[in-house]
């Protein structure tokens, strides 16, 4: 299964985005009420200046204390980004968030975001696919 399959199953294809310089406050404010984990970050311009997560914001509460929520997105943002394009399979965009130890991946198309998958879509896209693989596979065996 490719990136593209993923991003057509998806029941809300939106990106949520903020903007570089909104506070992290207003960044887990947004994480909280759209209920989702990464904010890409963006001018709004189908660029990416980085992504957000609620793993960086914790990470810097535990750190520093409820003071870094008065810090600017980016100055917590990741910066150095790992995004798939639409033709890429969902066993090589699996191995580049293990390795990379993250959960969310915006997909890229001619430099453009026009999507985010997260780990639960690729997972679901893997196991669906394999439940495929199965009743086939015993379709085979029993003779239909």
């Amino acid at each position: 299964m490719h990136v593209q399959q993923i991003l057509k199953s998806k029941a809300d294809d939106t990106v949520v985005t903020i903007i570089p310089g909104a506070s992290v406050r207003e960044a887990a404010e947004l994480l909280s009420a759209r209920r989702i984990g990464s904010l890409v970050v963006s001018l709004g311009d189908s660029r990416i200046a980085g992504i957000l997560s609620e793993r960086d914001i914790v990470r810097e509460l535990g750190r520093r204390g409820p003071a870094c929520l008065s810090d600017r997105v980016d100055d917590l943002m990741t910066r150095d980004i790992i995004t798939c394009g639409v033709s890429d399979s969902t066993d090589e965009v699996l191995r580049k968030m293990t390795d990379g130890r993250f959960r969310h991946m915006p997909v890229v198309e001619d430099g453009r975001m026009v999507g985010l998958i997260s780990i639960g879509d690729v997972v679901k896209a893997r196991l669906a696919e394999l439940s495929m693989e199965k009743d086939a596979l015993e379709g085979m065996i029993m003779g239909h």
